[in-house]
């Protein structure tokens, strides 16, 4: 399925060179700088990755799915990176044994990427851009930060390419198996990232693009989303015996809704407390339920109409802003620091954009071939505007973004090698 028959050896052995090297250096860095990589306090766990630790442990030990509520059960998060941290813990032990094990698995899932990326790239760009983006992705320090802290940003980029891959796979040849496995992958990133469930609908454009009979577009639909449903089955199940009631993924929906309002951090604007006296400074981002979803509302009315301007940046600009422009580096090691990589962010992001638009405007009459790259990246950026966004959770799209930029500085290198091979032929027929 994803062959490199066609790909010359030289190519295959500069790409498994650089497989190795990031496999061999993130698996490095993370032994060597250990739990530097934890953002919060595994005694008082007051971060997402040591609750995340502690709510494997907790999985294991007593079989209780619990997130912010102790030992008491929740629907809080998602159940998928809390499974999958406990079956390390099972195998290799609760303490640094499970957890250095769940890091090295992530360094091979980043060195598996190298050849996901490799693939896309050849299949929508060429062999030039997909050798660059591979590179380029071989040194970007926020994929061995990645690597080293305890989240489901590496898993869940993973599953990203993996669709991709499948969806490129589906505009070629089509089949029912490819379809399923599309449920299957879409169920799977569900399970870390919920916001993740309606990718399928991007193919309604492809199918459209592609006029497929309506028959064939339903019968798609019903593979991807039969398979989907069953695989959800069991969080359901457990979620209706636990609680008594139907929660399609979490209960928290409300408190990434509600910090999505919040802007730069700062409380709503001056004014917003006296016309809603109801809510409190020090608690009005607070709470993941459907009252704060009434307070994300009433900020948003009382924002839009007092200061539209800001709030329309916000919800637009300000969003491809925060998940992209700011790197996924919490944790700097040697030998780039955090400003450093802030400079080589927003550099990468400039040419980034232009890669998007240079590959528009050349391909316009090929757009097709774009379409998974560009509907994936538009997907898994629009899905945020409504809740809050950052750095880590625009993390997993970097490597979209990275393709467009590579292919944009492969096509200039090769204008410019084309235009010196040129002089120099010209030059040697003027001296002949």
């Amino acid at each position: 399925m994803f062959s490199l028959s066609e790909v010359r050896r030289p190519v295959k052995w500069y790409l498994f060179g650089l497989i190795a090297f990031v496999g061999i250096v993130s698996s490095l860095i993370v032994l060597i700088y250990n739990d530097y990589f934890l953002l919060g306090d595994p005694v008082h766990p007051n971060n997402d990755d040591v609750k995340y630790i502690q709510s494997a442990r907790l999985l294991l030990n007593e079989g209780v799915l619990a997130y912010n509520t102790k030992e008491a059960p929740s629907a809080f998060i998602m159940p998928g990176l809390p499974l999958m941290l406990s079956g390390f813990m099972a195998v290799f032990g609760q303490e640094q044994g499970g957890i250095v094990a769940f890091r090295l698995f992530q360094c091979l899932l980043q060195a598996l990427c190298i050849y996901l990326i490799f693939w896309i790239g050849r299949r929508t760009f060429n062999t030039r851009a997909a050798l660059i983006a591979c590179t380029v992705s071989a040194f970007y320090p926020p994929d061995y930060f990645s690597s080293g802290v305890i989240l489901s940003e590496t898993t869940f980029r993973t599953l990203l390419l993996l669709l991709v891959c499948c969806t490129i796979l589906a505009m070629d040849r089509g089949g029912s198996a490819l379809y399923v496995l599309i449920g299957v992958l879409t169920a799977a990133a569900a399970y870390l990232k919920p916001h993740a469930s309606l990718y399928p609908a991007v193919f309604l454009i492809i199918w459209l693009r592609m006029k497929l009979p309506w028959r064939t577009m339903l019968k798609y639909t019903l593979l991807i989303g039969v398979t989907y449903a069953l695989l959800l089955t069991p969080w359901w199940i457990r979620n209706w015996v636990t609680f008594h009631e139907f929660i399609l993924f979490t209960n928290s929906g409300g408190s990434p809704f509600l910090l999505g309002t919040r802007i730069r951090w700062q409380l709503p604007p001056a004014g917003f407390f006296e016309a809603y006296p109801q809510y409190d400074p020090q608690t009005i981002f607070q709470g993941a339920d459907s009252a704060a979803i009434r307070k994300g509302l009433d900020i948003l009315r009382y924002g839009f109409t007092h200061e539209p301007m800001k709030y329309l940046y916000w919800y637009t600009l300000g969003r491809w802003v925060e998940l992209y422009f700011h790197p996924f580096y919490s944790r700097s090691f040697w030998p780039i620091s955090r400003p450093v990589m802030d400079i080589i962010q927003v550099v990468m992001m400039y040419v980034n954009m232009a890669g998007i638009l240079w590959a528009v405007t050349k391909n316009r009459l090929k757009l097709d071939r774009l379409l998974p790259l560009l509907l994936a990246l538009a997907y898994f950026t629009v899905i945020y505007i409504p809740f809050v966004a950052f750095n880590r959770y625009g993390y997993p799209n970097m490597t979209l973004l990275i393709l467009f930029g590579s292919y944009l500085i492969g096509d200039l290198v090769a204008r410019v090698l084309r235009r010196s091979h040129h002089r120099s032929a010209r030059k040697g027929a003027c001296d002949s």
